[in-house]
């Protein structure tokens, strides 16, 4: 489903479309010191993370506010939407089940990092990004145990969003691991988040950081782009990104004005396609992502995408986001189950995956020249069985018998009408 989120937002706002994030200042600045509110206004971006949020507040300090003498306001009214009261599914903390946000910080996740010293007998423990009021243990016993199920051993107790308790022990032999969990407050993520990195970077702050809205007579104090969709989408078929994708979709909607709601996203989408795909069955979008039980549609209509897409002025960014078998992304896989396949390295493809359904789409270079879309969805209780039948679907499709195209590169994606496998 992230396939015609991604296409539809590169056809509708194109390959350089930014987000905007903006900083304003709600009082005069003396000497370094502001006499009121420092709003930052979220414009939606898909990929605000720790390093690019570093470099925001470093730009505002560089505009001459290293004091704050009021709050820090949290503007997300890009966006109009609420938490999930219940997790799409039974793993609440999975970073997968992250709710969209009109300023989505570091996609409201806590990544745990683990490295072990055996001279000490002790794993370090490290956690970015920082959190206001937040704590964790330093470091844990190592132990002799096998690797397998290590999550589990450390015995990980996260019912106080503040204080992170780990009673267990750490394997030796997992060596350096990292584990990313939803923070599970995610209302107070960004404030203590935002807290953290302002006085980490040496501003000061009187008031407190909470959520409101950019006053009419605040003044705009500086602007930061986001990175561009072109790459955006990369993170989001590439590694399956959720919230990106949930994100992408709602700016849809936002970017015409109105503050973004999945509704808005779903309306225009839907003209979108009738406009650019009349007598093809609609997809049925929810949140855009696939993290959804009622998104679905038909193979023939994800293959007349397909072939839009690489028929398109934007084919290339369309196809660059697609994980390569066996290579990156969530295709990376294919070589560990077969290393020898001739798949690795000749297809481009988005894969899907919940309870009961596996799915794999995408592009796949034949022997013979020819490239060829490929769709393929089970639904079925014992869909996650068939995955082997999926690469070798995916094989018989690269062994074509198909006669060569005449003077036709290999690697490149725009080479001649597309051929259809499903």
């Amino acid at each position: 489903m992230k396939l015609f989120t991604t296409y539809a937002g590169l056809s509708l706002l194109g390959p350089d479309h930014v987000w905007r994030n903006r900083v304003y200042t709600d009082g005069p600045v003396r000497d370094g010191v502001l006499q009121g509110n420092l709003v930052v206004r979220g414009s939606g971006d898909p990929k605000l993370v720790v390093e690019r949020l570093q470099e925001l507040l470093t730009q505002v300090r560089a505009a001459g506010v290293r004091e704050v003498r009021g709050d820090i306001v949290l503007d997300r009214s890009v966006f109009d939407v609420r938490e999930r009261s219940e997790p799409f599914d039974d793993e609440p903390l999975r970073p997968y089940n992250v709710g969209p946000d009109g300023l989505l910080l570091n996609f409201k996740a806590v990544v745990y990092k683990f490295t072990p010293d055996a001279a000490s007998g002790q794993v370090k423990v490290r956690f970015e990004p920082p959190l206001a009021g937040f704590s964790a243990p330093t470091q844990l016993p190592l132990s002799q145990a096998p690797c397998s199920d290590w999550r589990r051993q450390l015995q990980a107790d996260f019912s106080q969003p503040q204080q992170v308790r780990f009673a267990g022990r750490y394997p030796a032999s997992c060596g350096e691991r990292e584990w990313p969990v939803a923070y599970p407050e995610p209302e107070a993520y960004a404030p203590r988040v935002m807290q953290a990195l302002w006085q980490g970077a040496g501003g000061q702050l009187t008031g407190q950081v909470r959520y409101g809205v950019r006053p009419a007579s605040a003044k705009l104090l500086l602007e930061v782009p986001s990175l561009p969709l072109s790459e955006i989408i990369q993170d989001i078929n590439k590694f399956s990104n959720n919230v990106m994708a949930q994100q992408l979709y709602l700016t849809l909607s936002s970017e015409l004005g109105a503050p973004g709601r999945f509704e808005a996203s779903r309306l225009r989408l839907s003209q979108w396609w009738r406009q650019g795909f009349a007598g093809h069955d609609e997809p049925v979008l929810d949140n855009g992502s696939g993290l959804s039980r009622s998104e679905r549609s038909t193979a023939q209509a994800l293959t007349a995408l397909l072939q839009a897409a690489h028929a398109s002025p934007h084919a290339r960014y369309f196809v660059d986001s697609l994980a390569i078998a066996g290579v990156d992304g969530t295709a990376a896989r294919l070589k560990d189950r077969h290393p020898q396949s001739p798949v690795i390295g000749n297809a481009w493809l988005k894969t899907g995956s919940l309870r009961d359904v596996a799915s794999v789409a995408g592009y796949v270079q034949g022997q013979s020249g020819q490239r060829y879309t490929l769709v393929a969805v089970l639904h079925h209780p014992n869909a996650q069985q068939a995955r082997a039948v999926l690469d070798q679907l995916l094989e018989w499709t690269v062994r074509d018998t198909a006669s060569p195209p005449k003077a036709q590169p290999s690697d490149r994606i725009n080479h001649g009408p597309l051929r259809s496998s499903r």
